[in-house]
């Protein structure tokens, strides 16, 4: 088994607000004057989450504790050390940049924050990014504006997308003017479905959404005809497995859906969320996915290689990662492969 601290890796379904380091939460919160979230649960008292509101409304009181430039640009520059340090190459980080503005009272303060500490990060450690800004289906459509329009002044600067998150009950119907206005101005679409509710998300994330690519999508498998329509365009699934498993949305990782998905010829990217709820890293969930389901080199580098492909990275940058993929995996050619279950 080669070094999965090694595979070269890109990385496009993680919030960046969900990697903030407990060491550095800790002390922008005592700088800030704003009442510490729990980090982890107490002994014996069962998971830190009952499920995905109980998630969002701790990830609320984490992005409450960002008040200042200096908290924004903290967090993205050691956001680029720590997934260089996972052997990623190139990252799209999610970023919920319009609530922070609004919060703060000041709209671009908090994106062009971790802009610049991308910038400073990524030159530090040889890492190529983008940044997605998300907006919650439970919020107002005139935020929801807001974000398009941070998109299109920013996209100079490295935001390569927008798109919807939150609780997937929520429709995204309310939201398709803001969408074909994206999709118009040229902006990427890539939104959250499939996870906690079922097929109907995810077509309308295709058809009502215009979406690039499908944040979890992990429910597909319940709609044959859309398992083969996704196919046939080529529509990426952003997998996330042990974010899943945290969430309560599969019981556990051996009983994830991943090898069900594969074997349905989809495009799978693999990818950890919330880094903070599953104690994972991107190398850490390759090799959780290698150990629970007996996945060799040659499936991990499928993986690493769907990932590039699904990417908004330019061709340069996408070319030289193939590359590097494939030296990876070069003293293995030539003798036999399993490709697990």
């Amino acid at each position: 088994m080669r070094d999965l601290l090694r595979l070269p890796k890109a990385h496009l379904h993680v919030h960046l607000e969900s990697t903030i380091r407990p060491g550095t939460l800790r002390e922008i919160a005592a700088a800030n004057g704003v009442p510490l979230p729990r980090l982890h649960a107490p002994a014996g008292a069962g998971p830190l989450f009952t499920g995905f509101r109980a998630f969002a409304d701790h990830g609320s009181l984490v992005r409450s504790c960002l008040r200042r430039p200096e908290d924004f640009h903290r967090i993205a520059v050691e956001f680029c050390a720590d997934e260089a340090a996972q052997g990623t190459r190139y990252v799209e980080v999610t970023f919920t940049a319009a609530s922070h503005g609004e919060r703060l009272g000041r709209l671009e303060m908090p994106l062009e924050a971790v802009l610049d500490g991308l910038a400073e990060g990524a030159a530090a450690h040889g890492l190529e990014y983008g940044v997605i800004l998300d907006h919650s289906r439970r919020r107002s459509v005139e935020r929801a504006w807001r974000t398009m329009r941070l998109a299109a002044r920013y996209a100079s600067h490295g935001v390569v997308a927008i798109g919807m998150a939150g609780e997937e009950s929520y429709p995204l119907a309310p939201f398709a003017p803001v969408i074909d206005a994206a999709h118009d101005a040229g902006i990427r679409l890539v939104h959250h479905a499939g996870e906690a509710c079922g097929p109907a998300s995810i077509r309308e994330a295709v058809e009502v959404g215009r979406t690039r690519r499908i944040g979890h999508g992990i429910r597909i498998l319940d709609d044959d005809e859309l398992v083969a329509e996704v196919r046939e365009r080529g529509i990426p699934l952003e997998v996330c497995p042990s974010s899943n498993v945290a969430l309560g949305f599969a019981d556990s990782l051996a009983a994830h859906p991943l090898p069900r998905l594969r074997a349905a010829g989809l495009a799978l990217t693999l990818n950890t969320d919330v880094p903070s709820a599953t104690g994972s890293g991107l190398a850490g969930e390759y090799a959780r996915v290698r150990d629970a389901f007996g996945y060799d080199d040659t499936v991990l580098a499928e993986f690493a290689r769907a990932s590039i492909e699904a990417s908004f990275a330019p061709a340069d940058v996408k070319g030289r990662l193939r590359r590097e993929v494939d030296a990876w995996l070069a003293p293995a050619e030539g003798r036999p492969s399993h490709t697990g279950r």
